[in-house]
């Protein structure tokens, strides 16, 4: 068994709001350490381009923009621990939580971030890793030259079917409904690539099953949302772009939660991140189902240290 490893604040995540939160800890010198999670990075290590990151030069890659807050983190101190939490205990403090190893503090900041959400479709599941994907800069470059179905109508579905047309030979974007809900900027240069002949969109169209064999997935089965007929179209890839989930399943009914995003103060009275444990804030993607950018989870970050740091004056 290894020894229990207490620290002082110990931040949860290592995306934009993760380590912005560990840069300014550590310029208070609270010492902190930044436990990884599986995903390194956060999201943004499936970005391309990040255009509007303030400051950032031109053809920022989301990788590379992460590589940068970790070295910044990292000169003021902040320890690194790669390794994913499974479970914790906030019902006292230290704060108790158990991954590889087992780690106690006095303060938590949670900036663990959001995942990909599927389906549920048995098909969806067979053939994931097979020709289904949930992250276009992973795994756009085996459909080089081939056709691609992207389901979604969000920023993240537009997103992966621009990124895709400048691979694919064709992308078919499905939507459930007659609109899309994604930024119009992006909705303009999506438009722009179907007038091209480069992209499809199929309107009020539910994916209802992913076709495919042995070597992998071959087509799709749409259903309409308005008369529930069907048809099938070839593909040999299905990038699902639904959204995310936040990953907050192991603070589960120890943390007042609203579906599945964890409860903060907000307000204008200090204290925006504290949850409704004290000692505990939360920051990013886990507590904010709106605007979900990552200059506002570093933002928010920020705040999540500044109000750690008061707790623990105080």
């Amino acid at each position: 068994m290894t020894d229990v490893q207490h620290h002082q604040v110990i931040v949860l995540g290592s995306g934009p709001a993760g380590y912005t939160a560990a840069i300014y800890a550590a310029r208070a010198n609270l010492k902190p350490v930044v436990i990884t999670g599986m995903q390194q990075g956060g999201q943004l290590t499936t970005t391309t381009e990040v255009e509007n990151w303030p400051g950032g030069v031109a053809d920022l890659q989301g990788p590379d923009l992460m590589v940068q807050m970790q070295q910044h983190a990292e000169r003021f101190d902040t320890d690194i621990i790669f390794d994913h939490i499974h479970e914790c205990d906030l019902s006292k403090r230290p704060f108790t939580l158990k991954g590889n190893n087992t780690y106690t503090c006095d303060a938590l900041i949670i900036s663990t971030g959001a995942s990909a959400q599927y389906l549920g479709l048995p098909s969806e599941e067979a053939f994931m890793g097979k020709g289904v994907s949930a992250c276009a800069t992973c795994d756009g470059f085996f459909y080089r030259d081939k056709k691609v179905i992207v389901v979604g109508g969000g920023n993240t579905a537009v997103e992966e079917a621009l990124y895709l047309s400048n691979i694919a030979s064709e992308v078919t974007l499905v939507h459930r409904r007659d609109s899309l809900r994604s930024e119009k900027i992006l909705q303009e240069r999506l438009f722009a690539k179907e007038k091209n002949g480069n992209v499809k969109i199929m309107w009020n169209q539910n994916l209802d099953e992913v076709l495919g064999d042995d070597s992998g997935v071959t087509g799709a089965r749409l259903k309409s949302s308005i008369d529930g007929s069907t048809q099938e179209i070839d593909a040999s890839g299905v990038f699902i772009a639904i959204g995310h989930k936040p990953n907050t399943d192991i603070f589960q009914g120890q943390l007042e939660m609203k579906d599945g995003y964890i409860v903060i103060k907000s307000g204008l009275n200090g204290e925006a991140t504290s949850t409704s444990v004290p000692g505990v804030f939360a920051a990013g993607d886990v507590a904010d189902h709106i605007y979900r950018q990552a200059i506002t989870s570093a933002g928010f970050g920020c705040m999540a240290a500044l109000d750690a740091e008061k707790f623990l004056d105080s």
